[in-house]
């Protein structure tokens, strides 16, 4: 096996790096909301036109590669009902949402005309062992989790929305059914997870398989609330029918494989 360390922006070496390849699992992207708002510009070149150079790529050097594209429910925004199923209008809230409805599209439209075979997965909140905690800039769950770990209260904004979640295994269950069925070819896929539950009641959870800590609801600050999409867990009958793909991890088991990857390991004598 090899690794190839690059950025994704680095235009000059895709080819190299699609030449051959029978997937692509195509992850890449820059996930922060409030980034893109401070940072527009690296996030269009990440999400948008990063994301056109490796289709380029697949199309001008390995034509048959099979992609499934890793999309977000934030395209979405606030929702109009719920549960949000693939028929829902896209209306983002933010910069980010803008550029992964490009990303997502550009895809689509190469499998179109092109005849690359492509798939968008529209993630949820997913989580699990080895997810990110220094910042929020893969999910709000991290950062949570970080601080019961330093024994600081986690801060709840709101409280009351609804949210579901994916754990990661269910997650790369649904990318492998995508590129090994071809039911999914030029297709758009919500992931859901187990039923939702409020922020609160997430905070809850986590501070009770924790065995201790504490969590402080706030108010939304200013710049978070004008971009926060409210209530928001998917519809995912359609993956259900089509791939056979459904959730097997409970939110709570999700949480407690996290906390228990997280534990101090015995050091050897």
């Amino acid at each position: 096996m090899k690794v190839h360390i690059a950025d994704v922006r680095d235009w000059p070496r895709l080819p190299r790096l699609v030449a051959g390849q029978d997937y692509l699992f195509n992850l890449a992207g820059q996930t922060s909301h409030m980034d893109s708002m401070t940072d527009p510009q690296t996030d269009l070149d990440i999400n948008c036109r990063a994301q056109l150079a490796i289709l380029e790529a697949c199309r001008q050097h390995n034509p048959k590669v099979r992609i499934v594209f890793a999309s977000t429910r934030q395209i979405y925004g606030r929702p109009d009902y719920l549960p949000v199923d693939e028929r829902h209008p896209l209306r983002p809230v933010d910069v980010n949402g803008i550029n992964k409805i490009a990303g997502e599209s550009f895809h689509l439209l190469y499998s179109r005309v092109h005849g690359i075979a492509a798939t968008a997965l529209r993630l949820t909140n997913t989580i699990g062992p080895r997810m990110r905690i220094k910042d929020a800039r893969q999910t709000f769950v991290g950062v949570w989790v970080r601080r019961l770990i330093e024994g600081k209260p986690i801060e709840v904004w709101g409280g009351e929305q609804r949210r579901d979640f994916t754990y990661v295994d269910d997650a790369v269950e649904a990318f492998l059914l995508a590129a090994a069925r071809p039911a999914a070819v030029g297709e758009v896929f919500n992931l859901g997870g187990p039923p939702p539950v409020t922020l609160r009641e997430l905070a809850e959870t986590m501070v009770r398989l924790n065995g201790g800590g504490e969590f402080a609801v706030r108010a939304f600050p200013g710049d978070r609330k004008k971009i926060d999409i409210g209530d928001y867990f998917a519809d995912d009958r359609l993956i259900r029918k089509k791939l056979g793909r459904k959730p097997r991890v409970e939110l709570e088991t999700a949480l407690a494989r996290k906390s228990a990857a997280l534990s101090p390991r015995p050091r050897r004598a």
